[in-house]
This record gives structure tokens, sequence and C-alpha cells, in this order.
């Protein structure tokens, strides 16, 4: 399953900035477009997988993974 996200991506002065809609946190700023687009996409799966981690940490033990598709 491959997951699709969004990017905001303005061009200000000499630099690129980006945000993912929705994963609040991660936002990049870069001097080109390209630039800017690998670290999106490095600070997404970064971001992702702390988040899976915080979560299963949080859950303890005795937990079940359910996949939600929308």
């Amino acid at each position: 399953m491959k997951n699709e996200y969004t990017a905001v991506v303005k061009h200000e002065g000499d630099w690129w900035v980006g945000w993912i809609e929705e994963v609040p946190g991660v936002n990049c700023q870069e001097r080109s477009f390209e630039q800017l687009k690998e670290t999106l996409e490095v600070t997404l799966k970064e971001a992702l997988e702390f988040n899976r981690q915080d979560a299963l940490s949080a859950a303890g033990g005795g937990y079940t993974e359910e996949t939600i598709a929308i």
C-alpha cells in the first residue's frame, strides 16, 4: 500500500518552504525545489516512524494493530 500526502510549497525570496498538510510539524526549507521535495520526504518518513514508535510505546503491552483505510 502506497500512502500519498500533500505538500504545500511556496517560494519566498531565495528559499523554498513546504509543509505536509496531513502531518503537523513536518515542514522544511531549502534553496531549491528539488531539495525541498527530498527533504520533505525524508522528514515525513522520520515523523511517521517516530509517531508509530511513540504510539506503540504508549500502548504498552497487550495491544493489537488494525489497518484503517479511508
